[in-house]
Order: structure tokens, then C-alpha cells, then sequence
């Protein structure tokens, strides 16, 4: 059950390294207009959501006032959202690279279990996770760098995570064939 636990989980991490390879290469093909498209989609979908939360919330029998408080927040978020794309590109960034970053981390703390178990791959596994985190600091920090470098940030670190993923399934596979 574990063993189908673990495949799992890491397969449906290899799937969502693949969305972001594609995320990636739109940034590296359009940079500007990526950040327009999801500063565009993001303020729709909270203000979407906000204003069919106020429906919900006027025509439900069951008047709760913190979820009104929660669409009129969605509904000016989703407004904010869709006239400050800039501010939006910086918390984008932010967020992509806190992500990256505890992506990096996780990869590093599985690779030392697997150094402790005397995997061959464990250095190659480490060197990935420690350039993972790497790319992390640098979409957090680089303020001045363009768009198209978080493109290619996020395709490296995609591809880094695939390949850290699949050496994780392979000595899995390995150490419960013992």
C-alpha cells in the first residue's frame, strides 16, 4: 500500500513538472503576455467566485456573514488582481520561488535517506535538489532579471524534479525488490 502510495504521489509530481516545463517555455516564448494572461485569468476566477459567493450568500436561507466577508474580499481581490498585473508578477514570483525553494528542500532531505540506504544515485539526487534551490533564491531575489529568465528558471527547475522524481522511483523499485 505504501509502495502505490509512493509511485503515486511521485508520478503526479512528474505530471505537474511537465505542466510547468510548458509554463516555462510560454514564459520564454511571451514573457509579457503570460503575465498579462495570468494576472487576466486570476482576477476573472476571484472575482467570478466572489460574486456567485454574494448570490449564494443573498439568495441561501442561511445568512453567515463570514462567507459575504469572504466574497466581498474575493471580489476586490479579483478587481486589484485584474488593473495591478505588476503587483501581481512580483507575488507570482514570490510564490514560484518559495515553492521552488521547499521543492529543493524536500528533494535534498529524500536524497540524504537514500544516501543512508547507500544509493549509487544519491550525489546525482543532491546536485539537483541543491541547483533546485538555487533557482529558487535566484527567481526570489532577481528583481531586474526579465521574464524570460523565470521562464527558463521554471523549466530547469521542472526538468531537475522530473529527473530527481524518476531516480526516487527507480530506487524505490530497487529497494523493495530486496
Amino acid at each position: 500500500m505504501f509502495e502505490k502510495f509512493l509511485k503515486r504521489t511521485n508520478w503526479t509530481d512528474i505530471v505537474i513538472s511537465i505542466l510547468f516545463i510548458i509554463l516555462g517555455a510560454l514564459f520564454i516564448a511571451k514573457p509579457t503576455e503570460m503575465m498579462s494572461v495570468i494576472s487576466i485569468l486570476l482576477g476573472m476566477v476571484l472575482f467570478i467566485v466572489g460574486f456567485l459567493k454574494i448570490v449564494d450568500y443573498f439568495t441561501s436561507k442561511d445568512k453567515e456573514d463570514y462567507l459575504l466577508t469572504i466574497a466581498l474580499v474575493s471580489v476586490v481581490l479579483g478587481v486589484i488582481v485584474l488593473f495591478c498585473s505588476d503587483v501581481i508578477t512580483g507575488i507570482f514570483r514570490a510564490l514560484l520561488g518559495i515553492w521552488i525553494i521547499i521543492s529543493g528542500i524536500k528533494n535534498f532531505q529524500t536524497t540524504l535517506v537514500w544516501k543512508d540506504v547507500k544509493s549509487n544515485l544519491w550525489t546525482l539526487t543532491v546536485l539537483c535538489s541543491l541547483l533546485m534551490i538555487i533557482a529558487g533564491i535566484v527567481v526570489l531575489v532577481s528583481t531586474t532579471l526579465a521574464l524570460r529568465i523565470v521562464g527558463i528558471v521554471i523549466v530547469i527547475y521542472a526538468v531537475l524534479d522530473i529527473i530527481a522524481r524518476a531516480i526516487f522511483i527507480k530506487e524505490v523499485q530497487d529497494y523493495l525488490d530486496k
